[in-house]
């Protein structure tokens, strides 16, 4: 092949790649991710950071890179006392967790109550090793019948790129909506992380941990890339769903739906798996 021909051929694999969404000098990595299923006591804020930094602790040792907590994890799901202790977003909450993800060298994405203005919001971040908050998503699908005021809604679906990849995030009920996943699935991302708050009667577990299997598993093929749901253990004890119980069961599924790891039933877990990401 002489010069001119492979110079034509080089820019048209790379143009193909760009309109693909694929880069041509894309790299394939070992991600190492945490999932930090921590029992979560509503409103229990001091002791809620304790378990939190337990698990980074852990997931340090074990030589992860990123580490995901579930749904509302300092206050709680649907816990009405949010509309007055709820910190904006960079606010005093977030500061600390900016810090503890410096302290061990991690990526953290966590679920947290956000109150900016006199709104509440169901917030998911994720934070880098260097402190620094990459990416936020407010939770679109509220269930609004559960608290009152119920949360105020979100609307974006965004993703961000990382030294581990593409990395997006969504919210428990937000993966219960195919319009939203087909949104994420746009965004071409090589990870999703999605903390779930998946609560039901203490007697319908384990099974109830099932639902929670399919609804991720849904989501990954949807996407068409990893999704990491991360579930929490305790109980909610505020409004109409109160007594329920969170039972644990965190899950993940590849791209193909092919289970990866699933976390205990209604019982502290961390779990480490090592997937591939492409950038």
């Amino acid at each position: 092949m002489n010069l001119r021909r492979f110079l034509l051929y080089r820019s048209l694999v790379v143009i193909l790649g760009v309109l693909g969404g694929i880069s041509l000098f894309a790299q394939e990595q070992e991600v190492t991710i945490a999932i930090a299923q921590i029992f979560c006591l509503d409103g229990d804020r001091s002791g809620n950071f304790i378990r939190i930094e337990n698990a980074l602790i852990e997931a340090s040792k074990k030589g992860a890179g990123i580490v995901c907590f579930p749904e509302t994890s300092l206050l709680g799901w649907v816990n009405p006392e949010a509309h007055q202790r709820a910190f904006p977003i960079p606010g005093e909450d977030s500061d600390r967790l900016c810090s503890l993800a410096m302290k061990y060298g991690l990526y953290i994405s966590i679920g947290l109550a956000e109150k900016e203005g006199n709104t509440l919001f169901d917030a998911v971040i994720l934070i880098d090793k260097n402190g620094i908050i990459l990416l936020k998503h407010r939770k679109i699908n509220i269930l609004t019948h559960l608290m009152d005021p119920p949360y105020t809604t979100g609307s974006d679906v965004k993703t961000v790129d990382t030294e581990f990849g593409r990395i997006g995030l969504l919210i428990c009920a937000d993966s219960f909506k195919e319009e939203i996943l087909l949104r994420m699935n746009h965004q071409k991302p090589d990870i999703v992380l999605i903390p779930y708050g998946w609560a039901a009667e203490e007697n319908r577990w384990p099974d109830h941990g099932k639902e929670l299997s399919k609804t991720v598993q849904n989501s990954a093929e949807i996407i068409g890339c990893p999704v990491i749901g991360t579930d929490l253990v305790g109980e909610i004890t505020h409004g109409p769903w109160s007594g329920l119980v969170y039972g644990g069961q965190s899950v993940a599924f590849d791209k193909n739906g092919q289970i990866l790891c699933r976390c205990k039933d209604r019982d502290r877990d961390l779990q480490v798996i090592t997937i591939l990401s492409y950038h």
